[in-house]
C-alpha cells in the first residue's frame, strides 16, 4: 500500500510566517511514500522542506508568483494503478480576478462550485481529483472519482475548522482519501 501525503494553500508568507508545526511530524510519521502540493505555496522553500520527507509534486496556485514558473497549472500523475489528477483549481489569472469581482458583489461561492472547475480543468478518465484554493477539505466520490481537497494547512473555511492536510491510501486498483485536521495552533 502507498500513502500519498496531500496539502495546499500553506500560504507562507503572505498570511503566517513557517510551516504548520505539526505538518512535517504527521507525513513523516505516517510514513508518506510522496507528497502532492496543490497550490498557493508561495515560497520555493516549503517545498524543499517537504522534500526532506518525501519526493513532492506540486502546481502552481494563484498566489504563487516568484520563482514557480516551472510549475504547471496542472499535473497529472499515476501510482500503482490510480490515475490522479493535481490542480488548485482557481482556473487561471483572468478566472481567478473574474471570481474575486463576483465575491465582492455576491459573496461567498458555494464551494461545490470550485469542485467543479477543478474536475473540468483536468481529463475525464481520472480516478481521483486533487485541488486545493477554497480552503475547504473535501473527500467525496462523484461519478465512480474520489475528489480531493485537503483543506488548507493555514486557514480553513468555514473558519471554525482547524488547519488540515490529507493522505491517500493507494492499493492497488483502490484509492480512499483521509482529511486530518490539525492543531489550532495559530502562527
Amino acid at each position: 500500500m502507498l500513502t500519498i501525503g496531500v496539502i495546499a494553500d500553506t500560504h507562507i508568507p503572505d498570511r503566517t510566517k513557517t510551516l504548520h508545526p505539526d505538518v512535517l511530524p504527521t507525513f513523516q510519521q505516517a510514513g508518506v511514500n510522496h507528497i502532492l502540493h496543490a497550490g498557493d505555496i508561495s515560497v520555493p522553500k516549503i517545498l524543499k522542506q517537504l522534500e526532506k520527507i518525501a519526493p513532492v509534486s506540486a502546481v502552481r496556485g494563484n498566489r504563487d508568483w516568484f520563482g514557480f514558473d516551472n510549475l504547471p497549472l496542472t499535473r497529472l500523475l499515476t501510482f500503482e494503478s490510480i490515475t490522479l489528477g493535481l490542480t488548485h483549481g482557481h482556473g487561471g489569472l483572468r478566472r481567478y480576478m473574474m471570481d474575486k469581482f463576483e465575491y465582492i458583489f455576491k459573496g461567498p461561492q458555494n464551494f461545490t462550485f470550485f469542485m467543479h472547475r477543478a474536475i473540468a480543468m483536468l481529463p475525464n478518465a481520472l480516478d481521483v481529483v486533487v485541488f486545493g484554493h477554497n480552503h475547504a477539505p473535501m473527500n467525496n466520490r462523484l461519478e465512480g472519482k474520489l475528489i480531493f481537497n485537503p483543506g488548507s494547512a493555514n486557514r480553513q473555511f468555514p473558519r471554525d475548522l482547524p488547519p488540515s492536510l490529507g493522505f491517500l491510501h493507494i492499493d492497488g486498483d483502490k484509492v480512499d482519501g483521509e482529511i486530518v485536521y490539525l492543531s489550532h495552533l495559530r502562527l
